[in-house]
């Protein structure tokens, strides 16, 4: 079998070669001045297959298919076409909650697909510490998994591009666990990428993945690299990678989100690209899996979508004397999936899913309809989901026998719902309505194990307040059906529940009173800043939540949505 590696920096050098002749010939640019392109993506999150990244609106409103490694190559291909001073970057999560062809092998599909694409290089997201910085370190080192091995039966050689992370330093130090930066000399000019992550990963990554380090504030960390960088090294222009995002909030007339617009822009990302030092030229951001196009200040604010459904296309001028970006445009291109599949993506996409086939192509159930979840805009009044509510019941199932821990609620994070189950979906040559594994792990990809541990009453209570101060707008922890309750939004922040209407099996909680509660090992370790979950007591171990979820779908086909509208477990009152 022919070195992989080697493989990708053929084809690297390739793209190279045929783009010379119609880039110099189409050139229109006399001046002495530097033109640069930038193609940009975020949250690629392993959809390496075409079948998984799902559908995107475009400028015109028309909907479609859009997404997958074989034809966001063919874009990249194609965009280096139109200039040779071209680099490929990327904000963060381009592995972690990914569908099982790629999760499956540890992500490796995912950073082969990059190579062969020539990515130049990546800000850190949080995903990327799902498994440790020492998984970091082999997907960009090479190495069998320490554990799987070589699953594919080849070597692994690791990723030639590398992650940039300023703002992640060993705990107690200023060392920083990565690059900082990356400086390119493009013509005369130098270009100075600066990469991090958003500084409260550590609430929404497992903590014990990120022991041993901190995350620094963003602003400070970039403010004082680029006065760093420009006295230091003579850098004029700055891009910065970041791992951070907003929301657009369009026109109600108009009724769809433009991806190349910037309407109400809001969220996170927004005060920290104001507070930016006035140096930083563009700020490619992600994490939100929003797509926009904005100028925020004097500054180019871009975003891609998620999983290779949106390249962002930047371009640069840079002044021959002054070495500043003297101007910046961006336009963000729906991959669609109507162009020619890049040969080497498919090759490579063919053969870990017919290494992945026996195990995804396994039935576990059937469903009547289609389960969504709070991910995909479906949800009542009081944040509940449809899919939410099955796989709660599903851990509720899984940790209700008195052996295991006589749980009677399960409390289930959103953000780990990552897609949903669709009637219609084929994915393995199954029936309509059949939900097979593959189907089922792209929906729980993390691999987390259900866990009961004793709380109190009281402790309960502290849970439910925690979702209106630990996310903006509130992520609402999912429940099982025997569990309810009502909360106001014109109350006070720490008071919104109503006390009484806490109630499982239908009895009003008690706060001095012990429950066993059920929840994944994320949560128990205090994941998306539930840190109440780390005071209950007596853990007790189980199963993989997706062995608890496929049982469920096996025992109950088939499976219907629960009555979130009709008979609410969670109840909005004002």
């Amino acid at each position: 079998m022919k070195h992989r590696l080697l493989t990708a920096l053929i084809a690297i050098a390739a793209l190279a070669l045929a783009a010379t002749p119609a880039a110099l010939a189409d050139n229109p640019n006399k001046d002495k001045d530097t033109y640069v392109q930038l193609l940009a993506i975020n949250d690629f999150h392993g959809h390496v297959e075409s079948t998984t990244p799902g559908n995107i609106i475009d400028s015109t409103g028309a909907n479609g298919p859009a997404g997958g490694a074989e034809y966001l190559a063919t874009y990249v291909k194609n965009a280096r076409m139109d200039n040779t001073n071209t680099l490929f970057v990327a904000s963060g999560d381009l592995v972690g909650a990914s569908p099982l062809t790629s999760a499956l092998f540890h992500d490796e599909p995912t950073v082969e697909a990059m190579n062969l694409m020539g990515l130049d290089m990546s800000g850190i997201g949080n995903h990327e510490f799902d498994e440790g910085l020492d998984e970091i370190y082999r997907l960009m080192n090479g190495g069998c998994h320490p554990v799987d091995g070589c699953q594919d039966g080849t070597p692994f050689f690791g990723s030639i591009y590398g992650y940039l992370a300023a703002n992640v330093v060993f705990e107690g130090t200023n060392e920083t666990v990565l690059p900082a930066y990356e400086i390119r000399k493009v013509d005369n000019a130098k270009i100075a990428f600066i990469g991090l992550t958003f500084e409260n990963t550590p609430l929404v990554v497992v903590p014990s993945s990120i022991e041993g380090l901190d995350f620094l504030p963003e602003v400070a960390t970039v403010n004082a690299l680029v006065h760093k960088l420009r006295d230091e090294n003579g850098v004029r222009a700055f891009v910065i990678l970041i791992h951070q995002g907003g929301f657009q909030n369009a026109p109600f007339s108009r009724g769809f989100l433009d991806p190349n617009g910037c309407d109400n822009i809001s969220g996170d990302i927004i005060p920290i690209v104001q507070q930016l030092d006035p140096m930083v030229d563009v700020v490619v951001s992600g994490h939100t899996h929003a797509a926009y196009n904005c100028r925020v200040g004097d500054k180019l604010l871009t975003s891609a979508s998620s999983f290779g459904r949106v390249l962002t296309k930047i371009q640069l001028r840079i002044d021959h004397q002054s070495k500043d970006v003297v101007s910046s445009s961006a336009t963000n291109v729906v991959v669609r999936q109507n162009v020619a599949k890049d040969p080497d993506e498919t090759a490579l996409v063919n053969k870990y899913k017919a290494l992945a086939a026996p195990l995804a192509n396994q039935v576990l159930g059937r469903i009547t309809e289609d389960l969504k979840s709070t991910r995909d805009g479906v949800q009542n009044a009081g944040g509940e989901s449809p899919l939410g509510d099955v796989i709660a019941d599903g851990q509720l199932e899984a940790t209700a026998p008195t052996d295991f821990g006589g749980a009677v609620v399960a409390l289930m994070n959103p953000g780990g719902i990552r897609v949903p189950l669709l009637y219609n979906q084929i994915s393995g040559g199954e029936q309509p309505g059949e939900v097979t594994y593959g189907e089922a792990f792209n929906v729980q990809p993390f691999g987390n194990t259900l866990t009961v541990k004793t709380c109190n009453g009281a402790q309960i209570q502290a849970l439910l307040e925690q979702q209106f101060v630990v996310q903006t707008p509130p992520r609402f922890l999912q429940v099982s059906w025997t569990f309810s309750y009502a909360w106001d939004s014109t109350r006070p922040a720490g008071d919104k529940v109503v006390n009484s209407s806490v109630k499982i099996n239908g009895v009003p909680i008690v706060d001095a009173q012990n429950y066993q509660v059920t929840m994944n090992n994320f949560l128990a370790d205090g994941g998306d800043g539930f840190s109440v979950f780390r005071q209950c007591t007596n853990q007790i171990g189980g199963e993989v939540d997706l062995d608890a979820f496929g049982r469920y779908l096996l025992a109950h086909s088939p499976v219907s949505p629960p009555p979130y509208l009709t008979a609410p477990r969670i109840t909005k009152l004002g």
